[in-house]
């Protein structure tokens, strides 16, 4: 980082003593910012070399004198060095208490990771959510106890932080916490924010984390075949809490939505879109992208059936949404009921949207992205795996050709 010292010696005539001493001063200016103190000692007005900033004449008083202002001069350059020399960055606030002797408080990790947490948690509802705030505060829980097991310790200085200890926090959380791969990465990173934080306020010269890996592991992420979801949707339950989350869960299989997203959905973000059919335009809680997205009929169906419930009608919600707990507790009871295998969570719902609905029924990616509310392509493809079926169908067409061409005198010959 640039920096610019400049330095003046000046006079105040203002200040003038009883003897008609005029008080010398020193301004150094660091990066714009200026220092200025009386270095204590007086000159005649009349002996002043305002241009030179030196005395003027060869007396032995003046060249003294002068040996002093040439000394505080070195002493600045000095220091100028010896700051670049410790990877220091030269600020003004950093210059001035190294050059008044001021003792630099080591910045300690803990606190700025409190700090941190503590303006997150002033701003959910307007830049983050209560879930967001939670797994920071569980990071840093997390980040304290390590510290505590490796070196016995509550705190400790940025300035200490280094691959060593990064690399023993991941493996921390994988054997004393349980935490998988991902788990472990998704803490880190969280702990990473935070260390980005010091190194863009100039607390910390180099990067602890780098040529730390921080890419997560591939995962198959399930979702309903379409004969699973129907299944679910054409089952009648006995118990009307089961119909009622069934549901629930098949809307945001017609729509993408996540629990949190579907559970805050007002009637006032329905509404005609560019076709004139019925569409949602909402916003993601999790990431405030804009979602838009076209109703299908299944979806369309279960907005009128809940239309007069007095919970929605009360909250003004589209549908009434039980915890998120509540829901998946009764979606491994439709699970069981409707003999499906697979870990029935809601949020298999916006992989089943993805994927069985979307994607394997010839939508592009493109769109499905748009309706997801992802800022990323990429995220989207890590939802919407290409299925076996579609694959096959690719592959029939492909088929097809070469035996057309087979007919038709092709050049491919078996033995």
């Amino acid at each position: 980082m640039k920096h610019r010292i400049s330095i003046l010696f000046y006079i105040r005539k203002s200040k003038m003593t009883k003897d008609k001493l005029a008080p010398i001063y020193m301004r150094i200016t660091v990066n714009g910012q200026r220092l200025e103190y009386s270095i204590q000692r007086y000159v005649a007005v009349a002996r002043w070399g305002a241009a030179a900033g030196r005395v003027k004449g060869s007396g032995a008083e003046g060249r003294l004198l002068n040996a002093y202002l040439d000394a505080l001069t070195n002493k600045v350059h000095q220091q100028e060095r010896e700051m670049m020399q410790d990877g220091k960055i030269i600020t003004f606030d950093s210059f001035r208490e190294k050059w008044l002797g001021i003792t630099e408080r080591p910045r300690m990790l803990m606190e700025i990771f409190q700090q941190h947490n503590d303006q997150m948690a002033a701003l959910v509802g307007k830049e983050f959510s209560p879930g967001t705030l939670e797994r920071y505060n569980t990071s840093m829980a997390h980040t304290k106890a390590f510290l505590q097991w490796k070196h016995g310790i509550a705190d400790i200085d940025i300035k200490r932080l280094n691959y060593e200890l990064i690399y023993d926090y991941e493996f921390w959380l994988k054997t004393q916490r349980s935490c998988s791969h991902n788990t472990a990465i998704k803490y880190i990173s969280n702990f990473r924010k935070v260390v980005n934080i010091c190194i863009k306020k100039g607390w910390l010269q180099k990067d602890p984390f780098l040529g730390f890996k921080m890419s997560k592991h591939e995962i198959e992420r399930d979702f309903l075949t379409e004969e699973e979801l129907q299944a679910i949707a054409s089952k009648d339950f006995e118990i009307d809490r089961l119909n009622q989350v069934r549901d629930i869960f098949i809307f945001s299989c017609f729509t993408g939505l996540a629990y949190a997203d579907v559970q805050k959905l007002k009637r006032s973000e329905i509404g005609p879109g560019i076709d004139g059919e019925r569409w949602i335009f909402t916003s993601r809680q999790k990431t405030e992208a804009r979602s838009r997205i076209p109703l299908l009929p299944y979806a369309v169906a279960i907005i009128e059936k809940y239309k007069d419930h007095p919970a929605c009608i009360q909250s003004d919600r589209v549908l009434p949404v039980l915890s998120n707990q509540k829901m998946n507790a009764y979606l491994k009871e439709i699970a069981d009921v409707c003999k499906i295998r697979k870990l029935l969570t809601f949020h298999i719902a916006r992989h089943t949207f993805a994927t069985t609905v979307t994607l394997s029924n010839g939508v592009p990616i493109e769109s499905v992205s748009k309706m997801l509310g992802h800022k990323n392509l990429k995220t989207t493809q890590h939802y919407a795996k290409i299925l076996d079926r579609k694959v096959s169908d690719d592959m029939k067409l492909l088929r097809e050709k070469f035996n057309s061409d087979k007919k038709s005198n092709s050049t491919f010959k078996t033995a």
